[in-house]
């Protein structure tokens, strides 16, 4: 039952991390449309669309697949720092949720009224190429090990962990749609359980007895 949730863990923030990038790629053709027609009732309606997506569904995705990701890292041996893929990926996630909170989400409600600039569209297409990076790096996993002589590594984490992510992920999902923008409280909390519990597997892990 572990391999099934964390199965469907992995299943999870594949599906939100290629929602994601679709929705930025939709996000960047909305506001190209609208910068392209100018001002006028096309463009009014490409950024009240883009508007709506953000909140509705791009910023949950985000959300969504960070929160499966961080957990996933935890709960299982790939950690956060053993593995350079997993690191990059991480550090990318991380940008790309601050920049999307602190600039593009204010930008988009600026665009509203003011119309789009072409910083807006090149905003989107970077984030969509950046989640596309972060799918080949998820597949080819390059660059080998952070610590090449570190080799021990905590175990898979209990059931719950796996379990608290799939419902936690699709629960915080739905009250985002609802609502029409994200809440992420219940993924917060989770997250920080994780890495409670990842902390407590790696202060358990026996250690090799010094010589002499």
């Amino acid at each position: 039952m572990v391999k099934r949730w964390r199965q469907l863990a992995v299943w999870l923030h594949v599906l939100t991390s290629v929602g994601w990038m679709a929705q930025a790629m939709a996000l960047c053709v909305l506001l190209a449309t609208g910068l392209a027609a100018g001002p006028g009732t096309e463009q009014d309606a490409a950024t009240s669309m883009a508007l709506v997506l953000d909140g509705r569904l791009l910023a949950p995705m985000a959300d969504a697949s960070a929160f499966t990701g961080i957990m996933l890292a935890a709960a299982t041996p790939w950690g956060f720092f053993r593995h350079w893929w997993v690191l990059i990926k991480f550090v990318i996630t991380m940008v790309q949720l601050n920049v999307g909170i602190f600039l593009l989400s204010p930008a988009l409600n600026h665009a509203a009224a003011a119309g789009p600039t072409p910083w807006q569209v090149a905003g989107g297409a970077l984030m969509a190429s950046a989640i596309a990076f972060q799918g080949w790096l998820s597949i080819a996993k390059p660059f080998g090990r952070v610590r090449p002589q570190q080799r021990t590594a905590p175990a898979v984490g209990p059931r719950w962990i796996f379990v608290a992510t799939v419902l936690g992920g699709l629960a915080d999902l739905v009250l985002a749609f609802v609502i029409g923008h994200p809440l992420p409280l219940l993924s917060l909390a989770l997250i920080g359980a994780g890495l409670s519990r990842r902390r407590t597997r790696a202060s358990l892990r026996p250690t090799a007895a010094t010589p002499g």
